[in-house]
């Protein structure tokens, strides 16, 4: 049994992978474009022809199927959940079956021979991902050594609010301990987010349906998917703007680019540089 099923099987961790494997089903060109374009956006370029991409936590397979769109010449995807990985490679297989320099594997990012096997990377990238290790803060310090000199490091954490990131954090640990408490957190808070957007879109005078039809536009993703990925979401764990910047700093990495969630729930996202380079795309 491998830890990852462990885990699962102690009411340890949440199953992403499970999640991103019904997300599949709702796959198309609209939603494969808006991830792109977010992916494109927050690199600031429209090609990463010739450069290396590593996928830590490659999750839906979204991240680095927009890579392969982007032109990227070589893939590195890993994930520790092996639904996550079956979802990457089934998207690898609709899309690039052919895509020979794109490797797909289990692997952890808490792991360091694995991460020592890899080599290095011209864009490592890490979306919303690290905060549900178990253990951020190793996770977070083991990227450094994959990014090649002027290379990226892209990474996403919850931002921390606090009581409220603790109030969440429990709802989280409950929410995985059994079937009962998921449906108990699935009834109260999914009925509640679908209230409270109705209750904004009226107030703004917008159509509440429409949001999401427009939610795909956001990484391309599933509301009702991300949902149950928020509430589900544990381990969960958070960090201030100025925390990860402070630990990449102390590295040798320069801040490139900053987008945060407004002080609210949600990630920050962060694209560090290593070695001060201005131009490293």
């Amino acid at each position: 049994m491998s830890s990852h099923a462990q885990e699962i099987e102690q009411a340890q961790r949440f199953e992403f992978g499970k999640n991103w494997a019904r997300f599949l089903r709702l796959i198309n060109n609209e939603r494969l474009a808006h991830a792109q374009e977010a992916l494109s956006a927050m690199l600031g370029t429209k090609s990463l022809h010739g450069k290396s991409f590593l996928d830590v936590g490659s999750g839906s397979g979204l991240s680095s199927l927009s890579a392969a769109r982007l032109g990227a010449r070589r893939i590195h995807s890993f994930d520790f959940d092996p639904q996550s990985v079956a979802c990457t490679r089934e998207l690898k297989r609709r899309y690039f079956p052919d895509f020979a320099d794109w490797t797909i594997e289990e692997g952890s990012v808490l792991d360091p021979a694995y991460l020592a096997a890899l080599g290095q990377f011209d864009i490592v990238y890490s979306w919303g991902v690290l905060h549900h290790t178990g253990q951020m803060w190793k996770a977070l310090e083991a990227l450094p050594p994959l990014v090649a000199t002027d290379g990226l490091l892209f990474v996403a954490i919850y931002n921390d609010q606090g009581r409220t990131s603790r109030h969440w954090r429990a709802v989280k640990k409950f929410y995985i301990k059994g079937w009962l408490s998921k449906a108990i957190v699935l009834s109260v808070f999914v009925p509640y987010f679908f209230a409270r957007g109705v209750a904004v879109d009226l107030l703004k005078l917008r159509n509440p349906m429409a949001r999401y039809g427009e939610y795909a536009k956001h990484r391309g993703m599933s509301v009702v998917r991300d949902w149950i990925d928020w509430l589900g979401g544990y381990p969960f764990e958070v960090a201030k703007p100025e925390e990860i910047f402070e630990l990449y700093q102390k590295r040798g990495f320069t801040l490139l680019k900053l987008k945060t969630c407004g002080g609210g729930l949600g990630n920050n996202e962060f694209i560090f540089v290593n070695r001060a380079s201005p131009h490293a795309l």
